[in-house]
């Protein structure tokens, strides 16, 4: 009996054993995931702040690009000085010309004003960055630069859409043109544009900035754009990556499916003109947005395909995609103004005027 008492205790005293080791482990185990949570708010990383980040740090490219920061810096103003001045040209035109108080027109200046305003959008802190190390943005003054530039692009966007059905009306409907597109049809068109662009981003945008940011602060990107920022959030972003991706597909997709279809019905309607000179003119009047239409979304197309390409670098993939921001805007005074008669001849006509009367 005293044998079995003694294993009976022995194997009690084991049991013990092994619960308080099994307790052991699992406070080992809370210490540490304790200490994991903790160490997202704090880290002694210097770009880490006290649980909210205040402020971004735009760092732009990796630390190789620097040393051609002065040669970027010419890049960048140089193209916003034409965009700049283009667009400002063919605003001032259309507003001084009477000649030019016609829907094309009408639409090609909200064009030329959006334009300004996605490349001012960026451009200038890009052109701190690089010349003044003025690297820093308020976190408020971030997430206003994502939102003008995305809903100043998802307007062009639109514009452009808008420009495709008016040409579609002029070509294949000439003789109810001047009954379709009226000045209040032109009002409605410009006001649903812009209306749905400032709106497309406006719920991801809002959303972004609702999330966590605890650090770090660096953007290793040009300006606040949507995916950059969002890497630094502290929580879990796919659901707003994938609402922000068909956001964007629906954005891009219907309109260039509106362009499509009209530019389609365009060419099959040129063809049935009879002579050449006929269709000549006819192609003439939408020649121009017909190349600014392939110049944005070939340049759309082609950054996105650059961008997904493992063997590209990161600084090429950036400088591809901040490239891209002001392609469009650039082309769209260069293009206007050699492909356009009207827009030259009313060029001429008031530089003309400036020169006799100084």
């Amino acid at each position: 009996m005293g044998v079995k008492e003694e294993l009976q205790k022995k194997s009690s005293a084991l049991e013990e054993a092994k619960e308080q080791l099994t307790k052991e482990e699992e406070d080992k185990v809370n210490l540490k995931q304790g200490l994991r949570k903790w160490n997202m708010f704090q880290l002694p990383d210097s770009n880490r702040s006290n649980f909210t980040v205040r402020e971004f740090v735009i760092a732009g490219g990796e630390r190789s690009l620097e040393e051609f920061y002065t040669e970027l810096s010419v890049s960048l103003l140089l193209g916003y000085l034409i965009t700049l001045i283009g667009n400002l040209v063919i605003i001032v035109l259309v507003l001084v010309d009477h000649r030019l108080h016609t829907p094309m027109y009408y639409f090609l200046w909200n064009l030329s004003f959006v334009d300004i305003l996605i490349t001012t959008a960026v451009i200038p802190k890009m052109l701190a960055v690089c010349l003044m190390k003025d690297n820093v943005i308020s976190f408020e003054g971030c997430f206003l630069q994502m939102y003008c530039f995305l809903s100043f692009e998802c307007t062009e966007c639109f514009l452009l859409t808008v420009m495709a059905y008016d040409r579609y009306i002029a070509i294949c409907k000439p003789l109810h043109y001047s009954t379709i597109i009226t000045d209040r049809m032109c009002v409605i068109l410009v006001a649903i544009a812009w209306i749905l662009g400032l709106l497309g981003p406006f719920t991801s945008v809002i959303l972004a900035a609702q999330l966590p940011y605890c650090g770090p602060n660096k953007l290793i990107y040009w300006f606040c754009d949507y995916p950059p920022v969002l890497k630094l959030a502290c929580t879990d972003t796919t659901f707003l990556i994938d609402l922000a991706f068909a956001v964007a597909m629906i954005i891009v997709y219907i309109p260039w499916l509106i362009i499509v279809s009209s530019y389609i019905r365009i060419i099959v309607s040129i063809f049935r003109i009879p002579s050449g000179e006929g269709r000549r003119k006819a192609f003439s009047t939408c020649s121009s947005h017909l190349i600014l239409v392939l110049t944005y979304f070939l340049s759309i197309g082609f950054v996105y395909i650059v961008v997904k390409m493992e063997n590209i670098s990161s600084d090429t993939r950036t400088l591809l995609a901040v490239c891209n921001c002001f392609i469009t805007p650039m082309a769209n005074p260069i293009i206007y103004s050699l492909r356009n008669k009207e827009i030259r001849d009313s060029f001429v006509r008031h530089t003309a005027i400036i020169k006799v009367f100084p």
